[in-house]
């Protein structure tokens, strides 16, 4: 049997490390991103949204000063993020999204505990512009 889908966004497997006792109403989204490099003549700029990007509910316009990087949201709420990269002359746009949930774990670690998943977003880019 073959599953298809990523066991992070799914919340299958806990790390038990990252359990607490009491079920989080916020947690940390991390955000990764290409920093500065050659061919960028400005920092990328991150954009997080509450919902879709054409919602227009911006929480949160900023410079990070490195990848990656850290925000606090709510727990089941969608948040998209965008990184906008400064590349030889050309403005690239990367878009990710996470909506974090959270799974009550009594079978995995020693102690039942919450668990959040799906609190991650990749931006970094997947080829270069020249």
């Amino acid at each position: 049997m073959v599953l298809l889908f990523s066991c992070d966004t799914q919340g299958l497997f806990v790390s038990c490390n990252d359990c607490t006792e009491t079920e989080p109403s916020e947690v940390k989204v991390k955000i990764i991103f290409d920093p500065f490099q050659e061919g960028m003549y400005k920092e990328p700029e991150i954009n997080v949204y509450e919902g879709n990007i054409d919602d227009g509910l911006l929480l949160k316009k900023y410079t990070p000063d490195s990848s990656p990087t850290e925000i606090s949201v709510y727990i089941n709420k969608k948040y998209t993020v965008s990184a906008t990269y400064y590349y030889y002359g050309k403005i690239v746009i990367a878009i990710d999204s996470a909506t974090p949930r959270v799974r009550f774990e009594s079978d995995q670690c020693d102690k039942p505990c919450y668990f959040v998943y799906d609190k991650e977003v990749d931006l970094t880019l997947k080829y270069h512009v020249s």
